[in-house]
């Protein structure tokens, strides 16, 4: 199902996990959020992680991420295996070559819009590339904002902010979690939009955790998750497909999610 680089090289990946294995607590009262996970999230593509309410998804994009450690696997961003490595080396890497948008913006109410964007690099004394920065800017039809606030942004001008943020390190891989979850539809509609901007006319790569038909059908690649495994993927996706398959993983059954499960 997931698909091994070929020997000349044909598919290239920004992260990849084997036998990633999540576990809360010990004894009877373990929950087991992941179990012995392969997965390959192919570079340059847009892949959406979607399953019922305690099947992991949320949990799988944290062990990729660095922001869990694992109970047991291996976990890669790109050619560099990140599990293991010391907080101040994992900090570090999560700093240089990922980026996060989360669905609450994490803006600072404080600062600008053009502050927002450039904090991160900011606190690491790093200078954005001035260039790269006014291509975000211009695709992300932000150019008219840089000097609001937050408070004075919409949910969707708030959460473009939060992507020209995450992309403006030219991280190899961004990880979304549930980034439409406070937006309206039409709000909604312009961050998928520019989401898949991103991929196609940045040339990054973008993960995320949705709930939302729509917001997979926006992607390249559905992995569908039940009881910490992935069950299926899908390609070139679409809201009635994905929609069918998740009816399928209603009212739990032998492939629900358990109890006291990571999202």
């Amino acid at each position: 199902m997931h698909r091994e680089p070929g020997p000349g090289g044909s598919v290239e990946v920004a992260a990849r996990a084997r036998g990633l294995t999540k576990a809360y607590g010990s004894g009877e009262t373990a929950v087991l959020a992941l179990d012995a996970v392969d997965v390959d999230i192919a570079r340059g593509r847009f892949t959406a992680v979607m399953g019922p309410s305690g099947s992991g998804k949320s949990t799988l994009m944290h062990c990729l991420a660095g922001l869990d450690s694992v109970s047991a696997g291996r976990v890669w961003l790109g050619d560099t295996e990140i599990t293991g490595l010391r907080d101040r080396e994992l900090t570090r890497l999560r700093r240089d070559r990922v980026g996060f948008m989360f669905q609450s913006f994490n803006l600072i109410p404080t600062l600008t819009a053009a502050e927002n964007i450039t904090l991160p690099m900011d606190i690491a004394g790093r200078r954005p590339d001035q260039e790269w920065l006014d291509r975000i800017v211009d695709t992300l039809g932000l150019r008219d904002r840089l000097r609001h606030r937050p408070s004075q942004l919409s949910g969707g001008q708030q959460q473009r902010v939060a992507c020209a943020r995450a992309l403006l390190s030219r991280p190899e891989l961004i990880f979304a979690d549930e980034p439409t979850g406070n937006l309206d539809s039409r709000s909604g509609l312009e961050v998928l939009t520019i989401l898949r901007q991103a991929v196609d006319d940045l040339g990054q790569t973008v993960v995320t955790v949705t709930h939302d038909p729509n917001a997979a059908a926006h992607s390249d690649l559905v992995l569908f998750l039940t009881d910490g495994r992935i069950v299926e993927d899908m390609e070139r996706p679409t809201a009635r497909a994905v929609l069918e398959r998740m009816r399928t993983f209603a009212g739990g059954g032998p492939q629900g999610a358990g109890p006291g499960k990571e999202g």
